[in-house]
């Protein structure tokens, strides 16, 4: 398995805590970074750190091949259980577990609930790979969630963080968010990678072909977003280092309902296919579709909505943090539930 994991995607738990360290570093060896970071804004808008987010949303979005879409509304059940599991099922249960364990501090419960909402468009496409899920479906759904994203993200955020805490009795902590600045940010940060991915994807294939493109242009630039993601990180914790002795606790509070999800998510989708008696290879995409998430997209919200010192973008860091290491082991329990089941 790990074969078919390049080593940059092997060891991004790795390279995300060598990011946190090295931030933390620069911070405290060199504290006027925040001034420097600061003097690089345009209003509320740091420069260095938008075209950061949209690098690292680019090459997702370039992978994503639209021209399929038509072939997944021919399969009406496949298609029915995903956007069940995707839009419904995973929202709900990332909102009570932030709800659960993260109630007595609604900033890291609202990071837990934007990374719920952003539902896999990147790494599903790998985790799919490894436990030989079916590759047309995975990049079917992966374009039919990008779809999703784009045009319901911003109502999504707006009826499970300004909406439904009032419904479960948490109004009191005056959890909420604009509207505006939500929708503001997907344009931005979804909307422009999303519009250049797309037109990556015609003009290439037109110009250079099918082939090329997919052999030679999207492997040059999908680490892209790991050094966007890595760069967020390692600026974010240069920013914190007047908090470094709670960040470990922090991690740990963070990770443990991220954790339950994956695993929970994972079994759901999984036993939910069985029962309406889909094939293991097009069950493995639903599931692994269903189960990760856009950290991308909900650490790019969360900085443009909340700011780059804010504990909701500290809480979407976690998230790939947190996913690799769990996603790997669920591949490995997907090819044993392939043998039993299969």
């Amino acid at each position: 398995m790990k074969s078919n994991l390049k080593f940059l995607d092997r060891f991004l738990t790795f390279w995300i805590f060598l990011a946190m360290f090295l931030g933390i570093g620069l911070g405290h060896f060199f504290p006027n970074i925040s001034n420097i970071t600061n003097s690089l804004s345009i209003g509320t808008t740091n420069i260095p750190l938008a075209l950061g987010l949209i690098i690292m949303m680019y090459p997702p979005l370039s992978k994503v091949d639209y021209s399929l879409l038509p072939k997944v509304f021919a399969d009406k059940k496949v298609i029915g259980i995903s956007l069940l599991l995707n839009w419904v099922i995973g929202p709900v249960l990332m909102f009570l577990l932030a709800i659960v364990f993260l109630r007595d501090e609604p900033d890291y419960m609202i990071g837990l609930i934007l990374i719920g909402l952003a539902r896999c468009i990147a790494m599903v496409l790998v985790w799919n790979d490894l436990a030989k899920g079916n590759r047309e479906y995975g990049a079917l759904l992966v374009a039919l969630n990008s779809l999703f994203q784009v045009f319901s993200y911003s109502f999504m955020v707006w009826l499970f963080i300004n909406v439904l805490p009032v419904k479960v009795g948490l109004a009191n902590f005056n959890v909420g968010v604009s509207m505006t600045d939500v929708t503001a940010s997907v344009l931005i940060y979804l909307g422009i990678p999303f519009i250049l991915g797309f037109l990556s994807r015609y003009l290439l294939t037109k110009l250079k072909g099918q082939e090329w493109y997919n052999r030679k242009f999207l492997p040059k630039i999908s680490p892209l977003t790991l050094y966007a993601l890595l760069f967020t990180i390692v600026l974010m914790f240069s920013l914190k280092g007047d908090k470094i002795l709670q960040l470990p606790l922090d991690v740990l509070k963070v990770a443990l309902p991220l954790v339950i999800y994956f695993i929970l998510m994972f079994f759901l989708s999984f036993f939910i296919n069985r029962s309406f008696n889909i094939p293991y290879d097009k069950n493995a995409s639903i599931a692994f579709t269903a189960t990760g998430n856009n950290f991308e997209l909900a650490i790019a919200v969360a900085i443009s909505v909340f700011g780059i010192h804010s504990p909701q973008a500290f809480v979407g860091v976690i998230g790939p943090l947190v996913e690799v290491p769990v996603l790997i082991l669920l591949v490995k329990i997907s090819l044993f539930l392939k043998k039993r089941y299969y």
